[in-house]
C-alpha cells in the first residue's frame, strides 16, 4: 500500500498538442545532430498547458532561457507515444519519452531507452523509478474520474451507479491500451472487482452506457465541462489543472459498493531514448525537470505532486491536492504483471466490450 502525501506538489496544465514545427531528420548518434542546440520530447498528454500556461510551457521556456536549447515537443496517448518511437527505432527521432505507467515500463522492456540517473532522481522515491535506471517519475499524479459539476452536484459514489440509465451516452472513458487513463480504467477495476473476470463483467454491462473509444483523455474533460458528458476517467493532476479554465468539472474517485473510494499513482514518468540523436541535451532536460525549482513548481503552476521527495510546497493548490485525496484509499498496483499481461488484458477489455 503506498503511503498518502500529506502535502501536495507542483504540476501542469493541459493539453494543447504541439506538431513538430520542423521535419526530424537526423538519424540517432550522428555529430551533427548532437551538436544542434534543440532536444525532441515525446510525451503523453496533461502537462502542457492549453493557454500556454502549464507546467511544460514554463520549465521549457526557462530550460531554453539557461541552456540555448530548444525543446521540440509532440504529445498524444502513452500508448500512442511509445507506438510512435518503437517505428521509429531504427531511425530515432525523439530525446525524451513521457508516459504513465505501465506504457513506461513496456518503453523499457522493447529496449526504446538507455540508463540514465537524472540529478535529482536519488531523491525519488524507489517505487517511482527503475531499478535498472531507465525511467524515473518527473511529475506525481493519481487517476481519478471528473463529473459535471452543474448537472451532477453531487458525483456518483459507486461504479454501480455508472450503471443507471441517465447515463445512457453521457459517460466516456479513454481507450485502455493506447491511453495511459483509458488503461488506469482497467487497472482499478481489476482491482477494485477483485480480478479480472469480474472487472470485465462489469465493463461489459458498463458498455451500454458508454459514447465510444477516444485515444486521448485530455479530449474528455472539455466535454464533461460543457455538459456533452456527465462523467469521463481522467487524472487528479491533468483535471485539476484543466479546472482552471473548466469550472463545471469536479474530481472523484468510484469505489465499489460499501467499500472506499480507491486510486493508484499513475506518474509521468521520464527516459532517455535509445539512440537518441541529442543524448546529451536529452540529459540536460532530465535534469532540470528534477531540479528542485522546477519541482517547486510541480503543484503551484499546474496541479500536480513534485517526483522528489524532499519538495515539499504549501501554496494553495498543494494544499488543495492534499484535501481532494483525503479518505481515498491508495493502491500499489503490480506493475510487473501487468507489464507482462497488458496485450491479455486489453484484449480481455475488447471482447467484452465489442470494441
Amino acid at each position: 500500500m503506498r503511503t498518502l502525501p500529506t502535502h501536495v506538489r507542483p504540476v501542469a496544465a493541459l493539453t494543447g498538442a504541439l506538431v513538430l514545427a520542423a521535419s526530424l531528420t537526423a538519424c540517432g548518434g550522428s555529430t551533427a545532430a548532437s551538436d544542434e542546440k534543440v532536444v525532441t520530447v515525446y510525451s503523453a498528454d496533461g502537462l502542457k498547458g492549453e493557454a500556454g500556461d502549464g507546467w511544460y510551457d514554463k520549465v521549457f521556456e526557462d530550460f531554453e532561457k539557461q541552456t540555448g536549447i530548444k525543446v521540440k515537443y509532440v504529445e498524444g496517448g502513452s500508448g500512442e507515444m511509445v507506438q510512435r518511437a518503437l517505428r521509429e527505432k531504427s531511425n530515432t527521432q525523439a530525446d525524451v519519452l513521457v508516459t504513465l505507467p505501465p506504457f513506461i515500463q513496456q518503453a523499457g522492456s522493447k529496449g526504446l531507452l538507455q540508463a540514465y540517473a537524472p540529478q535529482g532522481s536519488d531523491r525519488v522515491d524507489g517505487a517511482d523509478k527503475a531499478a535498472d535506471g531507465t525511467w524515473t517519475s518527473v511529475v506525481n499524479n493519481y487517476f481519478g474520474f471528473v463529473h459535471n459539476k452543474k448537472e451532477l452536484p453531487t458525483a456518483p459514489r459507486t461504479w454501480e451507479e455508472l450503471l443507471g440509465k441517465k447515463y445512457e451516452n453521457r459517460l466516456q472513458y479513454s481507450t485502455p491500451g493506447v491511453a495511459g487513463d483509458g488503461t488506469a480504467v482497467l487497472i482499478k477495476a481489476m482491482h477494485d472487482f477483485g480480478g479480472r473476470e469480474p472487472a470485465m463483467e462489469y465493463l461489459k454491462k458498463l458498455q451500454a452506457n458508454n459514447v465510444g473509444p477516444s485515444s486521448s483523455t485530455s479530449k474528455l474533460a472539455p466535454k464533461v465541462d460543457k455538459g456533452e458528458l456527465l462523467v469521463a476517467n481522467g487524472d487528479v493532476q491533468m483535471n485539476f489543472a484543466q479546472a482552471k479554465s473548466m469550472p463545471h468539472l469536479g474530481i472523484w474517485f468510484p469505489a465499489k459498493g460499501n467499500g472506499k473510494p480507491t486510486t493508484f499513482a499513475l506518474p509521468y514518468a521520464a527516459g532517455l531514448v535509445n539512440k537518441a540523436p541529442h543524448t546529451e541535451n536529452g540529459k540536460k532536460l532530465l535534469d532540470f525537470l528534477l531540479s528542485e525549482g522546477a519541482q517547486r513548481e510541480v503543484s503551484a503552476v499546474g496541479g500536480g505532486f513534485p517526483a522528489r521527495k524532499d519538495v515539499k510546497p504549501t501554496d494553495a493548490n498543494a494544499l488543495a491536492l492534499a484535501k481532494l485525496l483525503e479518505g481515498v484509499e491508495v493502491f500499489e498496483p503490480d506493475w510487473a504483471d501487468i507489464d507482462e499481461n497488458l496485450t491479455a488484458y486489453v484484449d480481455a477489455w475488447k471482447s467484452a466490450t465489442g470494441s
